[in-house]
């Protein structure tokens, strides 16, 4: 079977090892080997993180991301006000998970590809009783990398809980909890960790685990506090888990431990840095400044000339997988993801491949500018005089 590449934020190619590991003996989650098999994953998630795990404790969630944001928007707030941020769609996603579970929600919306404004944030937490704080790391819908350590001081400032949606930064980004006075991170086993989707967890200090036991129940499944007992009490999970994902979960924070967290890092932003040279020099341009962006993700602009989902096509006819823009950004970017198992010699071929298909583009352009001004973006015909095109 031919091997797609999947260049994108997630789910990734995997390791051969982390494949063979799902194949392990079946075990019974209520029996000593699932037990083992837990410890050894949550000492390994604290050990990628560098977090200290006597004031801290990691829970695995049966579930993708978003049952990690889930559980931690539905446990940490009670009747308490809760202030969401967000420039993207992921913010908004927290926004709307809180929205059912929290009466006493607030919102501060930016624009999408733009940073926080953390003047008008502190201004909002001085004139408004703020208990929580939520937000996303990677804004994956732009690229963005929001300020840990800004958002991190504002809510030790006003003593507000922080809670922060990591999922698509963790295994790729360096999160300083202790540092950016974070209470809680989610995260996934897909993307930069680098195992099957399926799995999520949740990191969070030993006391702010231990407040969520007098607050009340808003959900039975994604219960955070219950999560937090069972692996406590039992190194278990309270509810039946996918116990062959836990397999491939604890073999692939193996191999980022035994790569060198540091070296696993330096080693994705290497990629990136290469894959985002080669789209430059083709003449693209970024989305956001790449200060902002995130290791493991590149947002690109599409000239005027090119349909998003024909360039899609052409790429996955080649066996090359990426992201459309979503939402505003919808027919005006495409993402190219580096996490997984991508080689540089993959990158190349994906950089090679991209020139040939832009290349011609630019080819039917010269030949036949009525065909040009039938290609329709944004679901419009448009006629330009003065297309944009990219230089080869």
């Amino acid at each position: 079977m031919k091997k797609d590449l999947l260049f994108t934020p997630g789910p990734v190619n995997l390791a051969a090892n982390v494949r063979t590991a799902i194949g392990k003996k079946d075990i019974c989650h209520r029996e000593v080997e699932f037990d083992h098999l837990l410890s050894s994953i949550e000492t390994k998630l604290l050990q990628v993180f560098n977090i200290n795990s006597d004031n801290y404790r990691a829970v695995v969630i049966t579930g993708s991301g978003t049952a990690a944001n889930e559980s931690i928007l539905s446990s940490v707030v009670g009747d308490q006000h809760i202030l969401v941020l967000s420039n993207g769609e992921f913010g908004e996603r927290l926004n709307n998970i809180s929205n059912i579970h929290n009466k006493n929600t607030h919102h501060l919306s930016f624009p999408w590809g733009e940073s926080f404004d953390f003047k008008k944030i502190e201004a909002y937490l001085t004139q408004h009783r703020i208990d929580v704080v939520a937000m996303v790391h990677h804004e994956t819908c732009s690229g963005m990398l929001n300020s840990l350590e800004d958002m991190g001081a504002l809510t030790k400032k006003y003593g507000a809980t922080f809670v922060v949606d990591c999922v698509s930064s963790a295994g790729a980004e360096i999160i300083d909890m202790e540092k950016c006075n974070i209470a809680f991170i989610s995260s996934s086993s897909s993307k930069a960790i680098g195992s099957y989707p399926g799995l999520s967890f949740v990191i969070g200090k030993t006391a702010a685990f231990e407040k969520l036991k007098d607050l009340p129940a808003k959900t039975m499944y994604l219960n955070l506090y219950t999560f937090y007992s069972f692996i406590c009490k039992y190194s278990q999970t309270p509810n039946t888990p996918a116990v062959h994902l836990f397999y491939a979960l604890e073999q692939a924070l193996s191999n980022i431990l035994n790569k060198g967290v540091d070296n696993y890092y330096a080693d994705l932003k290497n990629k990136a840095n290469i894959l985002r040279q080669g789209i430059l020099d083709l003449g693209l341009k970024f989305l956001i400044e790449q200060k902002n962006m995130c290791s493991i993700l590149t947002t690109v602009c599409v000239p005027l000339n090119i349909n998003v989902s024909v360039l899609r096509k052409e790429l996955r006819d080649r066996s090359i997988i990426i992201y459309e823009g979503k939402g505003c950004f919808k027919g005006k970017v495409f993402q190219v993801g580096n996490i997984g198992e991508l080689s540089l010699y993959e990158i190349d071929y994906f950089l090679t491949s991209l020139k040939e298909i832009l290349n011609d583009f630019v080819h039917i352009r010269n030949n036949n500018l009525s065909a040009v001004k039938e290609i329709y973006i944004n679901d419009e015909f448009r006629i330009e005089d003065d297309m944009v095109t990219v230089s080869l």
